[in-house]
């Protein structure tokens, strides 16, 4: 079951075994990484074919496994020269390679082993929300005129409704005569409540106010 199955020369039986493997692979590699995930349908659909070509090119390559690496790895981060890639996206296509590049040396068995071993891994660590927030973190922007002093002014609005709120940035707009106000916030719960945007209208004269997703940098 660990063992190798090419021989030198390469056959047939061993070529189609070693492919179909791939494809069923990337397949459920594909839906492994998708659960409770959102990717494009080009991601999964590429991800599903990397095992397959990475597979390929270290048999075409007469067991030189530094230079299959090297050019299925080329093939493989092609992606991520114009599109960014978040980190799990990174270790769903690496994974996919590993797979592939058992597969192209012949080993079958360990290729489904590793494979059992980071599905099973991914979906737990998925379930239960392994290095997630478990706050509501929002990026909360506010406009004021300027003869408003912003200091302390939404102070009792936050002490009601958020856990933590941290002024990051303020900026004049409407050629000086607004300010900006961005905020950082926590909420204690999932929802945004509608009290909490009505109290902040009734600070700032009704002027606009944006409570989106916060941009957080994922550091790879």
């Amino acid at each position: 079951m660990l063992n190798s199955i090419i021989s030198s020369p390469l056959t047939l039986q061993s070529l189609v075994i070693c492919m179909l493997s791939a494809i069923v692979l990337g397949i459920l590699t594909s839906l492994v990484f998708s659960f409770k995930s959102s990717h494009s349908t080009s991601f999964s659909l590429t991800l599903a074919l990397v095992p397959m070509v990475v597979c390929l090119v270290i048999m075409m390559v007469n067991g030189n496994i530094g230079v299959g690496v090297a050019v299925a790895g080329t093939f493989t981060l092609v992606r991520f020269r114009s599109v960014p890639g978040t980190a799990k996206e990174i270790s769903a296509i690496f994974t996919a390679m590993a797979i592939g590049l058992i597969l192209g040396m012949g080993f079958v068995g360990i290729a489904v082993l590793f494979f059992s071993f980071a599905a099973i891994l991914t979906i737990i660590l998925t379930l239960i929300n392994f290095g997630g927030r478990s706050e509501l973190v929002k990026q909360l922007r506010i406009t004021i005129p300027e003869n408003f002093d912003y200091n302390g002014l939404f102070d009792e609005t936050f002490a009601k409704y958020t856990k933590k709120c941290e002024l990051i940035q303020v900026r004049t707009t409407n050629m000086g005569t607004l300010f900006e106000l961005t905020y950082r916030v926590t909420l204690p719960g999932e929802g945004i409540p509608k009290e909490f945007i009505d109290d902040i209208r009734s600070k700032n004269g009704n002027l606009n106010v944006i409570l989106g997703d916060f941009e957080f940098h994922e550091v790879l």
